[in-house]
């Protein structure tokens, strides 16, 4: 937590963040404009941030872009803010952005586990449902399956989709057709991956939600970070989430 605070003390690596949220997925030289620095002054600024988590970095071609993650924001906002302002708190992950035609959002968080553990947490619908609002993902997890996102308090499926890639511990790849309102149902197929990595006693966990449109509602990915940081609280602690919005469609 200390280097996320030491990032978002100086009001550069705020500007940068504030761009990132406007419109994500940015190269260095998008968004060194409008900043009265050097590119290297720009760049060093955003090693901070990727240093804390709060900027991931993909490559697309030859090009290097940077987005916004707000796991590390919402650990913050479940350890100390969540029972003041958890309605305010929750706008930090609601992000909009314009990228191409096409938009993709990039979740990044460590936890310290095993590549099996986190897989098992992921694939096994009873501990699924620990973290993801009282939900839990069924599938058989072979290549071309089906599967789907069920809640008991639910007529039908909350999400359902196809896996493309099955590759435990370490990737999973699915399209993702999501019924749980009106607005999201006409949003279509987007595609969520899992990409797990050891990283000595951790393992890094990305999940990259793209092929939405590039004004598909907040609804669609805002969750991830709530999801993500609860999937860290029960696979290092074997407890669950007690913030208001953790608790809001507990089946329990």
């Amino acid at each position: 937590m200390e280097t996320v605070f030491k990032a978002l003390a100086h009001p550069t690596r705020r500007d940068l963040l504030d761009s990132l949220f406007e419109q994500d997925g940015q190269t260095l030289r998008s968004l060194t404009t409008g900043h009265d620095m050097t590119r290297i002054g720009v760049a060093k600024h955003l090693q901070l941030l990727e240093e804390a988590r709060l900027v991931v970095t993909r490559r697309r071609g030859r090009e290097k872009l940077h987005f916004l993650n707000p796991v590390p924001i919402r650990l913050i906002h479940d350890r100390w803010v969540s029972k003041y302002t958890e309605p305010w708190a929750a706008g930090l992950v609601s992000l909009k952005e314009e990228l191409e035609e096409m938009m993709e959002k990039v979740f990044e968080i460590y936890i310290r586990t095993t590549p099996e553990l986190l897989w098992e947490a992921i694939t096994n619908p009873t501990i699924r449902a620990k973290y993801h609002f009282g939900a839990g993902a069924d599938s058989s997890w072979s290549p071309g399956s089906k599967w789907a996102l069920v809640h008991p308090g639910a007529e039908g499926a909350l999400a359902e989709g196809e896996n493309l890639v099955v590759d435990p511990p370490l990737r999973l790849v699915q399209t993702m057709d999501v019924m749980w309102s009106e607005d999201a149902e006409r949003e279509g197929t987007s595609r969520v991956t899992w990409e797990i990595e050891q990283v000595g006693d951790s393992c890094r966990l990305t999940v990259i939600h793209d092929e939405l449109r590039d004004d598909a509602p907040a609804e669609l990915y805002g969750g991830w970070p709530m999801v993500l940081s609860g999937l860290k609280t029960w696979l290092e602690t074997g407890g669950t989430l007690t913030t208001p919005g953790s608790l809001m469609y507990d089946a329990s």
